[in-house]
């Protein structure tokens, strides 16, 4: 257990290296129309190219067109459309099978999180051999995958950037991660036309993800990692680099996450949203998340809300959760949000740029309590103690969990609590 709050901020709030540190791919392209160069990179790192997607993707013209466009450069191409949601361990080993004796050389994502996901196990699994489950946890993956360049539709999760794969083991019944800096992929190409067909209803939930991402990576602890610990983790803390992501982020999402819920055609206002999505994923390839998605991933075994509801409803609470042990971070998330008179005092900072947050997850009709998403009294010790098996997010946290106060916090948030109570 960690000390007062005021002892928990000054050690574990503090940056003592002063460290700048991240993550990313080798090549980022961002912009309107942007995927027209798809081809163009691809040849420079393959020759055989497997487009991964979901079924719904692959039915559109712009996917007829990043398939053409590829054909156009010489590749020879190959398609997986049978990506699902919450991206099952079976989607993987289908693909494997499908593909091993293929000679595919590069490997395409197009699509949401499960998607990009999807194509970086397949990709780390065509090139090692063996099972995806060989590659569960942090740095287990023996050697490079084959290139993987990823082309997100949605303004969100962030995958397109992160060495992260989360997967469904649906035998196992749990989600698992592969954490290696051998599926980061080697290109990104985001274009913010593919997201104006983007259904609402995804649109609200990966705004929210992408929201709740900003707010957890920058009040993440800063973990002052050694020269070991950068080498062999993916999560090494809040830094000055990843502080400038959020940052950004953060003004992109204010500035125009209400515009694309009132017109969802609106171009400028969606590349906004999806250059947040991608600051977000920039940090959180670093940071990691925290509680909220800690505790998110048990409910997802009972909820069918989407993900980024989910930890939506949670953040709220998370956010009280958290502020005794970093005021000062959320005092300047409110500075940020432009919530209140900078001349207010910091926790009067704090609280207006926590109430600002939730009112952008307001803005996109997330709810903000946790009965909407199924959770009920009866799941609040089984959750609690499932959150804490996420050991990288709990140890990301900056206030100290444990199954009781974890439970409490879920009471508050089923009781729609939001008042500025201290402990849970």
């Amino acid at each position: 257990m960690c000390g007062s709050p005021e002892e928990t901020l000054v050690v574990s709030m503090e940056n003592r290296l002063g460290l700048g540190f991240v993550r990313q791919p080798k090549t980022v392209l961002f912009g309107p129309g942007q995927r027209r160069q798809l081809g163009l990179m691809a040849k420079g790192l393959g020759r055989h190219a497997l487009l991964v997607t979901d079924e719904r993707m692959a039915r559109t013209s712009e996917f007829e067109g990043l398939l053409a466009n590829l054909v156009d450069e010489g590749l020879t191409v190959s398609v997986y459309d049978k990506a699902l949601p919450d991206l099952p361990r079976s989607n993987i080993v289908e693909a494997v099978s499908l593909f091993k004796n293929k000679n595919v050389d590069l490997v395409v994502g197009v699509g949401g999180g499960s998607c990009m996901d999807l194509a970086k196990a397949v990709a780390v699994v065509l090139a090692n051999g063996g099972d995806v489950r060989d590659f569960y946890g942090e740095f287990n993956v023996p050697g490079p995958g084959l290139p993987i360049i990823t082309v997100p539709t949605t303004g969100g999760t962030g995958a397109e950037v992160t060495s992260i794969a989360v997967i469904f083991d649906d035998e196992r019944g749990m989600k698992m991660a592969i954490t290696d800096a051998h599926i980061e992929p080697t290109a990104a190409i985001i274009d913010p036309e593919l997201t104006l067909t983007c259904p609402r209803g995804l649109t609200a939930a990966t705004a929210a993800d992408a929201l709740s991402h900003l707010v957890e990576g920058f009040t993440a602890r800063p973990k002052n990692p050694s020269p070991q610990e950068l080498a062999t983790k993916i999560y090494v803390g809040k830094n000055r680099i990843t502080d400038i992501f959020c940052v950004k982020g953060l003004e992109l999402m204010n500035k125009s996450l209400g515009r694309v819920v009132a017109n969802p055609l609106d171009l400028e206002a969606r590349s906004d949203v999806m250059f947040a999505a991608y600051c977000a994923g920039m940090v959180i390839n670093t940071t990691g998340t925290a509680a909220a998605h800690a505790i998110q991933s048990p409910i997802a075994a009972f909820s069918h809300a989407p993900h980024g509801f989910g930890v939506g409803a949670l953040l709220p609470y998370v956010m009280r959760f958290n502020l005794p042990y970093c005021t000062a971070e959320f005092a300047e998330i409110g500075r940020v949000l432009q919530a209140l008179s900078q001349d207010k005092p910091e926790m009067e900072q704090a609280r207006a740029g926590i109430s600002r947050v939730e009112a952008l997850l307001a803005t996109v009709e997330a709810p903000l309590e946790l009965k909407p998403i199924g959770v009920t009294p009866d799941h609040f010790n089984q959750v609690a103690a499932q959150s804490l098996k996420a050991g990288r997010l709990v140890l990301n946290n900056p206030a100290p969990m444990t199954e009781e106060n974890v439970a409490a916090l879920l009471k508050r948030g089923y009781d729609n609590d939001r008042s500025w109570w201290a402990q849970p």
